[in-house]
């Protein structure tokens, strides 16, 4: 069944279980914090989608929008003395974009369909769980070989033990400056089977380039927004 949310269109890719700080000052995203802290949007969730290279939502419509985004929700707000607010937000539950409505509110409302995991093949026997252990094991190593490799010690820390299988993949990403394309086709995989193995072989990849090119990239700072992404 298709339902509504608020819409957020960024230049980035928000997945389940990632942290997502955002700096806001745009009037209608000003509002829509309003909004979501006095309930007017139930639930404190909003759909954040990521914008196509090139595009814009305000000019293109639903054509400059990837087709699958994800659900923040909304942990923390701060606001500031002249009126913007620094929030935290944490992605929870991917959705596929059905259509857009830009005229009912002054940010964008979605009409979106949720995306559950759909098992294949690989997910499923007796052999599955022993699988997935192996696999989440291995993807947690290329996580700890990337992060000593790119950033200062104590800049980062092991994810929690206790996220699932599902998950994983998304977090570890996420921690990573993965380029877009890559955390998109990540969030549009819906086997946590093969979502862990790609996840596993972008990391090597990113770890070997920067191992090549005796580089490391640029801290991960906080999203400020104006328009649809600054």
């Amino acid at each position: 069944m298709a339902e509504t949310l608020p819409l957020f269109p960024l230049g980035t890719v928000l997945m389940p279980g990632a942290s997502l700080p955002l700096h806001i000052f745009e009037p209608r995203y000003r509002q829509l914090t309003v909004d979501l802290v006095t309930g007017a949007v139930p639930g404190k969730e909003f759909g954040v989608v990521a914008v196509r290279e090139g595009w814009t939502a305000d000019d293109d419509g639903i054509d400059g929008l990837h087709a699958i985004g994800c659900t923040a929700e909304l942990r923390d707000v701060r606001r500031l003395p002249d009126g913007r607010y620094d929030i935290v937000t944490r992605g929870a539950r991917r959705f596929r974009l059905l259509s857009l409505d830009a005229e009912s509110k002054p940010y964008l409302m979605g009409s979106v369909q949720f995306l559950p995991d759909v098992e294949t093949d690989a997910d499923k026997g007796a052999d599955a769980a022993d699988m997935t252990r192996m696999l989440s094991a291995s993807a947690r190593d290329a996580h700890r070989r990337y992060c000593a490799t790119a950033w200062k010690s104590g800049d980062w820390s092991e994810p929690e033990a206790d996220i699932g299988a599902g998950n994983l993949p998304h977090v570890l990403a996420a921690d990573c400056l993965l380029p877009m394309s890559d955390r998109q086709r990540l969030l549009e995989m819906t086997s946590p089977t093969e979502r862990l193995r790609l996840v596993r072989v972008l990391l090597a990849r990113e770890t070997g380039l920067l191992t090549q090119l005796r580089a490391v990239p640029a801290p991960i700072t906080t999203y400020a927004v104006e328009h649809s992404f600054n």
